[in-house]
């Protein structure tokens, strides 16, 4: 088990329609997961709550906020919790 925060890359990437991302808290806390465009734009929040620690996995479904589908291209997503933050790429290719 990782002894720190730790951020996978997304499998499988490039992907269509969706994807998981893993990562491993080595303490509770207050999470967020968020995707964001090549513009710096948020595009979707897959979680935003206190979350134990261990390993979580978190399915984006190649979705905005809204519920409608992302076009083709490079998204990152970012994760902050506590004083922990990363941010890793990914591809959608429809």
């Amino acid at each position: 088990m990782p002894t720190g925060y730790e951020l996978d890359q997304n499998y499988p990437n490039p992907f269509n329609p969706s994807t998981e991302i893993r990562f491993y808290l080595p303490e509770p806390g207050e999470a967020r997961l968020e995707v964001y465009d090549v513009l710096g734009e948020l595009v979707a929040t897959l979680a935003h709550d206190v979350l134990s620690e261990g390993q979580h996995r978190v399915t984006w479904d190649s979705k905005d906020s809204d519920g409608r589908d992302v076009s083709s291209g490079v998204y990152f997503y970012r994760l902050v919790v506590n004083d922990y933050a990363q941010t890793k790429k990914m591809v959608l290719a429809r």
